[in-house]
């Protein structure tokens, strides 16, 4: 029977009665065998998905665009005067238009599909009395789920050990503030926001840790219940989308007042009524940059796929337009600009009775178990009394695990020798510290069982567990930042206050993590039992760490190193370069990070840190105005973190911000572009960003911003392009209008123009690699327009030299006597002709297209060529020159029509020459 409609009501059984219901073993978990069987009955953990829209639906959706309503306008007119072969050509070439931009969007969704497939929701789970990670969609009934502060819960689950557990549950109930968790059975008229025994789907944990017990997956969540109610809404148009949208409705505009003026001029001329609407028509079709949409949808689509290759996952489209203007990057030290390969080297260990404090330092480097232990540059024998005791506090008071090769896979962080950390980085080091001084980790372990605990506070900065030793003695081990331990140790001498505080800053200098240890000893009696009162021993969560404060003994700090990722300096120098400045934010010592700051180059002279104390004592207008002199932001809470980035804000930066916690969220979701880490990053943070960094590296999001330029960049190239072309054409049709010439283009010639030879290059022209001096420009400005100065003077130039060869010619061969029919497909091969030689032109604003430029870009030279080909059908081909109203022309002819178009590019060259 399916335990699931069996028994919904699974707040209203016991921890161990569900377990029982489940039949599942709470220190092994499923087995494998459970597994297979479980998976065939449940099928995967996963929401119905919307139906996928039907493909007339999405081929009838290409012609919504406004622009494509003037051309059935002017195929409209082409038929109601008499000219039905120029209208069907008319209907064929926006049908074939729309079937492009039918395929390029589903290669777009396709795309965007693969792309959230790497970003799917992770859970840790113990299977077969392993713990493993593994993809949430293949939890199952009865699953074991470890949950901890910063994850999200990927399936309804019956809670059955926790502490301090929290749970926000916003999204499914709408209360705002995180839960509280309990484990006694409830009432079965408990409403599903009481529920504090269970956690469900689509919440995430903000404090505390648990086990629980998986009870419903799929659609038979309650997060599944909902969704089968609810549509998913569609994603907004991001800013360009809606900028590019107004563009195309002031074209349309545009192409109507030009319709108007052209008709009022020919009838004023007394042209007859069929030729005025004729020219009408051509030059409605001149407007439209039919390709633009096309081709938006393919550089986006090309822009993300290249950003994925690089280990960039783009989870909201304005993202990637936003990443061109970024000024300001503020990143978090470790795991980011460091490798998080966490490694002692200096421990300090307080003297004690007015003996001098001890200095051990600490050789080898990264997980690896290899090195010693030394003094004075001597091997300590064996480890005394107070070293060992400071050893005992970084194993117990510890979350992290060492498992040999292969337990966990995926679990934890590969280490040299085969063994693998599981859990913090920082805390796999001190398991790795006790190793090299000849611990047995898991003996102690054993011996000194955890009996309460306090989990890391990220505000306290704090760390506090409870043992009982062999000798029956109770011990609560404190770890956590060196002040925050200090202000627990009220007891000790000031004198060796003062001197931790003077040695932590020493080694935050050196850009060491420092950590502090201390402990709470149960006092002796004199019948040698021992006195455990309630108080400092109790680890009461309601008291938290207060009731500490005047009782812990400091043990030593310990100094960690984190070496800089490979590329993280350069990767900052390129920032500088571009115009952007990179910002840290880190949770250790103020020293330590503008140490690590000044070796990465993030730090310059006269910079300085502030640490959380600091920025809280700051006005709003002291820290705006103290901003462009800070480097590091050090030990800072979560509002203070949303507050930095609403000061730079304030002064007008772009601002990217990076993060892996819970903590990190509401400044992700608020920063212009919030960057989550992959590997680290909770799935909190994941969702509240828009960017996901699959390795966690600075340079990373360097390239992010890089290829965010490109993608913009290639835009632009894109709008010049199809605008130069499009007021050739109209300059041409007036200027000859205003002469009193024949119509020197038709309609059909200029909608072959405008779909053929422009849709054979607008494609491949957003497939243009990066220039190579993105990252030495300046960020491009939030609110610079489509069309910016610099854009349409380039404008005027080429389509002002396209406009003058090919009405000079029109306008010279007819005053030689040649045909009508034969100048018409001279000039309208000479336009397509200026459109090649504008393609080359676009490439870049600077750099010469001649040479090795035109084979950079092998799809726009594959274009080019199909775009001859194609021009050469219309000209000899009988069946298209009767459609295109077209004459076979001599080679003569055609090389003279090429050397004259290259008129255009020869001007262009002098231009960037000049610049």
């Amino acid at each position: 029977m399916n335990p699931i409609t069996a028994a919904p009501d699974w707040h209203t059984l016991s921890a161990a009665e569900a377990l029982a219901r489940l039949d599942v073993d709470p220190a092994a978990g499923l087995t494998a065998a459970q597994c297979r069987e479980r998976f065939a009955r449940h099928g995967p953990n996963a929401l119905p998905s919307a139906p996928p829209t039907p493909l007339w639906r999405a081929f009838a959706h290409q012609f919504a665009s406004p622009l494509v309503a003037i051309l059935f306008v002017a195929a409209a007119l082409s038929a109601a005067l008499g000219h039905a072969g120029d209208a069907l050509v008319i209907l064929g070439v926006v049908v074939a238009n729309a079937l492009i931009g039918w395929l390029q969007e589903g290669r777009a969704e396709r795309s965007m599909a693969a792309l959230q497939r790497l970003s799917l929701l992770q859970a840790r789970v113990r299977r077969g009395g392993v713990e493993q990670t593994l993809p949430a969609a293949e939890l199952l009934p009865g699953d074991l789920l470890l949950l901890s502060a910063g994850d999200a819960v990927g399936a309804d689950a019956r809670l059955v050990e926790q502490t301090r557990l929290q749970a926000a549950e916003a999204a499914l109930t709408g209360e705002s503030v995180p839960t509280g968790k309990a484990l006694a059975p409830l009432p079965a008229a408990t409403g599903l926001g009481e529920r504090r025994n269970m956690v469900f789907a689509g919440t995430h944990i903000t404090d505390g840790r648990a086990l629980a017990v998986v009870v419903a997956t799929g659609v038979h969540t309650e997060v599944g219940r909902i969704a089968r109610l609810t549509a998913d809404a569609a994603e907004p148009a991001t800013p360009l989308q809606q900028r590019v949208q107004g563009f195309g409705r002031a074209l349309v505009m545009a192409a109507f007042v030009l319709f108007a003026l052209v008709l009022l001029l020919g009838l004023w001329r007394d042209l007859p009524l069929g030729e005025v609407l004729t020219v009408a028509i051509g030059q409605m079709v001149s407007t439209v940059p039919e390709g633009l949409p096309v081709a938006m949808t393919i550089a986006l689509a090309v822009g993300m796929q290249r950003m994925a290759r690089q280990g960039v996952i783009i989870r909201r489209l304005s993202a990637v337009e936003t990443l061109g203007s970024t000024t300001v990057i503020c990143s978090d030290k470790t795991g980011t600009l460091t490798l998080n390969q966490m490694t002692v080297t200096r421990l300090w260990l307080p003297g004690g009775a007015g003996a001098a404090a001890q200095v051990v330092e600490v050789s080898g480097s990264g997980h690896a178990t290899a090195g010693e232990l030394s003094e004075g540059g001597r091997p300590l024998a064996a480890p005394g009394p107070a070293l060992m005791a400071l050893l005992r506090a970084a194993v117990l008071c510890n979350d992290a695990r060492l498992a040999p090769p292969g337990e966990g896979a995926g679990a934890g962080v590969d280490a040299e020798g085969g063994w693998r950390v599981i859990g913090d980085p920082t805390e796999g080091a001190l398991l790795v510290l006790a190793c090299k001084a000849g611990v047995d980790v898991n003996a102690w372990r054993a011996s000194w069982p955890r009996e309460a605990e306090l989990p890391f506070d990220a505000d306290a900065r704090l760390m506090a567990t409870r043992h009982r030793g062999p000798d029956g003695r109770q011990r609560v081990l404190i770890k956590g930042a060196p002040e925050a331990v200090l202000r627990l140790c009220g007891g000790e001498p000031a004198a060796l206050r003062q001197a931790a505080r003077a040695e932590a800053e020493a080694l935050s200098a050196q850009a060491l993590r420092v950590l502090a240890f201390a402990e709470v000893t149960a006092a002796s009696r004199t019948d040698g039992t021992y006195d455990e009162p309630a108080g400092a021993l109790a680890l009461d969560p309601a008291d938290g760490f207060d009731a500490l404060a005047g009782h812990a003994r400091l043990l030593g700090l310990a100094g960690q190193t984190d070496p800089p990722r490979d590329g993280a300096r350069e990767a900052v120098e390129a920032c500088r370069a571009a115009g952007i400045r990179p910002l840290m934010l880190t949770g250790d010592h103020r020293l330590t990070g503008l140490a690590v700051a000044r070796r990465l180059g993030m730090a310059r002279e006269g910079d300085r840190a502030v640490d959380g104390d600091e920025l809280e004592r700051m006005g709003e207008t002291e820290l705006r105005d103290a901003l462009p002199g800070i480097a590091v932001f050090a030990r800072v809470q979560p509002a203070q973190k949303l507050r930095i980035v609403e000061a730079l804000q304030a002064n007008g930066e772009v601002v990217a911000m990076t993060g892996d916690g819970v903590n990190d969220a509401p400044a992700l979701a608020r920063a212009d572009i919030g960057v989550a880490m992959g590997r680290s990053g909770t799935e909190v943070a994941k969702s509240a960003a828009r960017i996901v960094i699959t390795d966690d590296n600075f340079a990373t999001i360097v390239r992010a911003v890089e290829q965010g330029r490109v993608v913009y960049a290639n835009l632009k190239k894109l709008i010049l392009y199809l605008f130069a072309t499009a007021v050739d054409e109209i300059a041409i049709l007036v200027l000859a209008l205003l002469a009193g010439y024949p119509l020197p283009l038709l309609a059909v010639q200029i909608l072959w123009i405008n779909i053929v030879t422009e849709g054979t290059l607008t494609v491949n022209l957003v497939m243009e690699p990066a220039d190579g001096d993105e990252m030495r420009r300046r960020p491009v400005p939030r609110d610079e327009p489509l069309l910016d100065k610099a854009l349409l003077r380039r404008v005027v130039l080429m389509a002002g030299t396209s406009a003058a060869v090919g009405f000079g010619w029109f306008a010279w061969r007819l005053g030689t006597g040649i045909d009508l029919a034969t100048v018409r497909t001279e000039t309208f091969t000479l336009v397509a002709m200026c459109q090649w030689f504008n393609a080359l032109n676009c490439q870049s604003a600077t750099r010469s297209s001649l040479g090795p430029a035109l084979w950079r870009n092998p799809w726009l030279f594959s274009g080019l060529l199909l775009s001859v080909l194609l021009q050469l059908a219309v000209l000899y081909l009988p069946p298209l020159a009767a459609l295109l109203h077209t004459e076979p022309l001599p080679v003569s002819v055609l090389l003279q029509l090429l050397a004259l178009a290259s008129a255009v590019l020869w001007v262009e060259e002098l231009r960037k020459a000049m610049r």
